[in-house]
């Protein structure tokens, strides 16, 4: 079993710029994709970013070049910096990790183990 905490959601003005972080509990995190999905009032889950466990990074179109996805495997810890704020990403934002050596994917259905999400709020 792995356990996802996310943490640094909240409320900022378009614009702006937010880093969310999301440690685990697994002594396999740096063989474990890992991604970031968003889900809004509504709306189904959604992609956001991903990165492999050797740091290949992957993002949706609506992020690319604003939001940075990152991971430190000494700290178990993947980071998602959100620049350039829109309130169109206003949503819960969800820290995900897929089973050891398996690859990245955009599907969320793919993930093995999912965060408690952190919301995320931009005003205009």
């Amino acid at each position: 079993q792995v356990n996802l905490v996310e943490s640094g959601g909240g409320l900022v003005q378009a614009g702006g710029s937010l880093r969310l972080s999301c440690a685990a509990s697994t002594r396999t995190f740096s063989i474990s994709a890992m991604g970031w999905f968003r889900q809004a009032p509504g709306k189904e889950r959604e992609f956001v970013a991903a990165i492999s466990g050797g740091g290949v990074t992957y993002y949706a179109d609506s992020v690319k070049g604003r939001f940075t996805i990152s991971r430190d495997n000494a700290k178990n810890t993947v980071y998602l910096l959100m620049n350039s704020l829109k309130p169109e990403d206003t949503a819960v934002y969800y820290c995900a990790a897929r089973s050891v050596y398996s690859s990245v994917s955009y599907d969320p259905g793919r993930y093995d183990y999912w965060g408690q999400g952190t919301q995320v709020t931009v005003s205009s």
